[in-house]
């Protein structure tokens, strides 16, 4: 059996290389990375990743799975590419504050279905990013500070065992598996839906302050004054932003789990700052919670470097500042801190670092080069401030899982994975065993 009878296994669409839709279909959201696999396989339905993996395992191949395409790594040759948007269904049991997801679904869903309801799940900051994918990874994003990663409020798991078995995995049926599922990646099982805490969310209060680049340094010094004293229910990330054909600019994006008038006092700060160019601070439905960041969710050729901070203090500050953000089209800074710093379930262990450091600029193939060049150069003048650590859901293509987790963890996972998928039927975008 090989990757041409797969037409014959599933009911979903299989493409190979020269078919119609094949180079579309095996290209990730970032539109920098190339994907050499040897077949796309679109499933239609659970069984359709069951008799998947079955066929993969019998024919010896490796199924790596992509719900949205984001956080591709390229390293895919001769791979099948499995997507699974059409498993995108949500249901949402409000009285357990529980939301059931497909493997295909995206924030943006559970948002829309949740947040009538006064609940949240832990999404990031762009609604069509997969809840799976970015689970399975951990997931940092705007409730992290208050509710800890995403992945710690994973229930229960449903997915294929590397020998084509589904099942049902709990904390008490697998706890080992379990474990490494939430914030280990994807590399020991396919999902085909997961079980969510939600969170109370009555009121959401946020949005994006922007001022010319001459205020800058004023922004900063709020910044390191608010997240300073900033309880867990507010995150705020400062963003010095380049837009091409624009001026530079600075921005602050903001979002308080709580009321409007308390928002308001917290970030009463922001006022003395004048030159203003717009502010769109207010009630944000849940819905509308990607439109703080205004991240692109059209895919786009883009380069992006994260690196977690030591720390945060005015010589930091001094070196960000120091050059100029060009070729960079981005450069945020993300306070962290609060319940990420403190021990919670899976491998996705703790962050003890409270900032975190992004780094976004155009893959075009005359900007390349420079683009990287900077975001090294940035890396560089910081020095000791940056730890080496990146958030598994963050990394680029180049590095590796090892770059994400402790030693000790690191080599859990790796056990998890020789014991539970020693043929290696999966392979995550960044593997354990990578």
């Amino acid at each position: 059996m090989t990757i041409n009878d797969l037409r014959g296994v599933l009911k979903g669409r299989v493409l190979l290389p020269g078919d119609d839709g094949f180079d579309q279909s095996a290209t990730p959201w970032n539109r920098t990375v190339r994907q050499p696999v040897a077949a796309v396989a679109e499933a239609a339905d659970a069984d359709d990743v069951t008799a998947l993996v079955r066929h993969a395992r019998r024919a010896g191949l490796t199924v790596t799975a992509q719900p949205s395409g984001h956080g591709a790594s390229g390293d895919v040759d001769g791979l099948i590419l499995l997507r699974t948007g059409l498993l995108n269904e949500v249901e949402i049991r409000a009285e357990e504050r529980v939301a059931r997801v497909g493997a295909g679904a995206k924030w943006g869903q559970v948002l829309a279905a949740a947040g009538p309801l006064g609940l949240t799940g832990l999404a990031g900051s762009a609604p069509g990013v997969s809840v799976t994918g970015y689970t399975l990874g951990g997931g940092i994003g705007w409730f992290s500070r208050k509710h800890g990663f995403a992945s710690g409020s994973v229930r229960a798991i449903d997915l294929v065992d590397a020998d084509g078995e589904p099942r049902r995995v709990t904390a008490e049926s697998d706890p080992d598996l379990f474990w490494a599922l939430r914030g280990g990646g994807g590399d020991f099982a396919l999902v085909t839906a997961l079980e969510l805490d939600l969170y109370p969310a009555p009121s959401l209060y946020g949005g994006r302050v922007i001022w010319p680049e001459h205020r800058t340094r004023e922004v900063f010094d709020a910044f390191l004054e608010l997240t300073a004293e900033a309880p867990r229910e507010l995150s705020i990330w400062l963003n010095r932003l380049q837009p091409p054909g624009a001026p530079p600019m600075v921005t602050l994006d903001l979002a308080y789990l709580g009321e409007s008038a308390q928002g308001q006092d917290l970030l009463v700060r922001l006022d003395k700052i004048e030159d203003t160019i717009s502010d769109s601070r207010g009630v944000v439905p849940l819905a509308a919670l990607g439109s703080i960041a205004a991240e692109p969710t059209d895919p786009a050729p883009s380069i992006t470097r994260t690196e977690l901070l030591t720390g945060l203090d005015a010589d930091a500050v001094n070196l960000l500042l120091a050059k100029p953000v060009e070729p960079l089209i981005n450069l945020q800074i993300r306070h962290l801190g609060g319940a990420l710093a403190e021990p919670g379930p899976g491998a996705s262990g703790v962050v003890a670092e409270p900032y975190l450091l992004g780094m976004v600029g155009l893959g075009l193939p005359h900007t390349a080069a420079a683009t990287r060049a900077r975001q090294a150069e940035v890396v560089a003048d910081l020095g000791a401030y940056v730890s080496g650590r990146k958030p598994y859901t963050m990394l680029s293509p180049g590095e590796t899982a090892a770059q994400s987790f402790p030693e000790g963890t690191l080599e859990r996972l790796r056990e998890i994975k020789r014991a539970r998928d020693p043929h290696n039927v999966f392979r995550a975008n960044y593997p354990a065993l990578g």
